[in-house]
């Protein structure tokens, strides 16, 4: 299916990719300042393409080891999975690839989901899901569960773009997660992955992001600042 990244019209609204759609599309928040509303999104949008272009440009064998290294600070993150469902991500355009975590999640007791679009402006919903399992393809050809209950994750890995001190995600631009996390009656414990090259200045945060609980790269474990 081709897409215009500028153009969120162009994406259908059944089940679909498990983040953002496309670049250059807010949410559909109200912001606060038109003007400023403009500025930052084309700020973000500038970082996108710029941050996108450092990781592709890494090497296959760097980002491998580097997703591996990020699987195990997450695992010790999480701690104990028995009886927990973790939301993953299918990887898109060098995101860290954690599928293999999956393995070790319900080796502990744990379950596996995947976040899944059910419309442009909605909340995502959670679909179990393990290897061996039906996908479909979604916008983008991102698999997607085609059947599997619709969960309530106890943690969420959400692959960032950039992030910043402050714990606040970059993505694609869609607002998906933090509309989710707005929407959940328990916002899980939201961890954002990434690699070090993503760390950004700030992404000018607007009101109606919501920064993660932690930010997980190959470095280290980022959490809230004191105080």
């Amino acid at each position: 299916m081709e897409h215009d990244d500028d153009n969120p019209a162009t994406f259908a609204s059944p089940p679909c990719m498990a983040h953002e759609l496309a670049e250059g599309y807010d949410g559909g928040f109200t912001p606060v300042d038109a003007e400023q509303r403009r500025d930052v999104a084309r700020r973000r949008k500038a970082e996108r393409e710029r941050l996108i272009a450092a990781r592709l440009a890494c090497s296959a064998d760097e980002r491998r080891q580097w997703s591996a290294t990020i699987a195990e600070r997450v695992a010790e993150l999480a701690g104990d999975l028995s009886g927990r469902i973790v939301s993953f991500y299918w990887p898109f355009r060098g995101e860290p690839d954690l599928r293999p975590l999956m393995d070790r999640v319900r080796t502990k007791g744990g379950e596996a989901a995947l976040p899944v679009v059910i419309a442009k402006g909605q909340p995502l919903v959670f679909r179990s899901w393990k290897p061996g399992e039906a996908l479909e393809k979604g916008v983008w050809n991102i698999p997607v569960p085609k059947a599997g209950r619709e969960v309530v994750p106890d943690i969420v890995l959400a692959p960032v773009v950039g992030f910043d001190d402050d714990l606040f995600r970059l993505g694609y631009g869609g607002g998906f997660f933090d509309r989710t996390f707005a929407a959940m009656a328990r916002k899980p414990l939201a961890i954002g992955v990434g690699y070090a090259c993503a760390r950004i200045a700030t992404i000018f945060p607007q009101p109606h992001d919501v920064p993660m609980d932690a930010i997980v790269t190959p470095e280290g474990v980022r959490m809230p600042k004191a105080g």
